[in-house]
């Protein structure tokens, strides 16, 4: 199976900048972790595939934080990534599908909702947030994330993103690109991008057939010189861990603690993203009260 990476590249002598990736098995991983039906896991996959590629655009140790409230059925779905290629991402329910859409496909939007919003929340460090709201306008995430990117960044952009779920409910293909319009494009090359665009197949179906990241940003440019910059590898990466859950509960005060001593005989915890469970026992929670 093709190993998951993202590359960084740029096209037309720098006036477009273009990312693409496979996610397959990141997709997979999270959607084990979290045990989502085949339309959650669409809607899932589609977020992270779309914040591996925003996380490559920053730098250092920043940090990029996706939350896509659409109101429906799921609840919210919330990613988080760095410039390092690693992802992570949950559901708030991830016991939701439905038939299929008119077009045969799988039922994202239903799910996701359309009354709500798309926030992205980007730590750069020194105390230094950046933060971007936009209304959700299709629930099917690629769409919204194009609408964030002109609306919120002011940056002309194309996004897509998909994941093809086989008949077991594991993801068969998983991918996307983003497309950017740096200032100074001529007219007529954006609006060659986007009928080529427009008439662009399926990601997904283009990495079920094998296609890299490489050839499906060849394919969308044709035979432009596509100069590609760097190349990235992506895992389902998780931050938690026990010191990070202990340090949590010494947040929590004394009194809590002593709490979860006489009432619980220790504690657990569970983390979100990675469904992992800690456990803590009396021993460790009184030398938490020590501290």
């Amino acid at each position: 199976m093709m190993k998951d990476y993202l590359i960084k590249s740029t096209v037309y002598d720098g006036m477009i900048r273009a990312y693409a990736t496979i996610s397959t098995n990141t997709v997979e991983e999270a959607r084990k972790r979290q045990d989502t039906w085949a339309t959650t896991t669409a809607a899932l996959g589609r977020t992270l595939t779309i914040t591996a590629m925003m996380s490559a655009m920053l730098k250092g140790d920043d940090l990029l934080t996706v939350k896509i409230e659409g109101g429906g059925p799921i609840g919210a779905i919330v990613a988080d990534g760095n410039a390092k290629g690693e992802v992570r991402g949950y559901v708030t329910n991830p016991h939701v599908d439905f038939e299929l859409n008119d077009q045969g496909k799988l039922n994202v939007a239903k799910a996701v909702g359309v009354e709500g919003n798309l926030s992205i929340v980007k730590d750069l460090g020194l105390k230094d947030y950046f933060t971007g709201q936009v209304p959700i306008v299709s629930g099917e995430i690629s769409e919204d994330f194009t609408y964030y990117f002109a609306h919120s960044e002011q940056i002309p952009s194309a996004v897509g993103a998909g994941v093809l779920i086989n008949p077991d409910h594991s993801v068969l293909a998983a991918g996307g690109f983003i497309v950017q319009v740096m200032p100074g494009a001529d007219e007529e090359m954006i609006t060659r991008l986007e009928e080529q665009i427009q008439s662009f197949p399926a990601i997904s179906n283009l990495i079920a057939e094998g296609n890299n990241p490489e050839q499906i940003l060849n394919r969308l440019f044709g035979d432009e010189e596509v100069k590609i910059h760097e190349q990235l590898p992506l895992e389902f990466k998780c931050k938690c861990s026990k010191d990070r859950i202990e340090q949590a509960i010494k947040g929590l005060g004394n009194d809590e603690i002593q709490k979860m001593i006489d009432e619980d005989q220790g504690a657990e915890a569970k983390c979100h993203f990675c469904n992992e469970t800690y456990h803590l026992t009396v021993q460790e929670l009184q030398s938490l009260l020590a501290e």
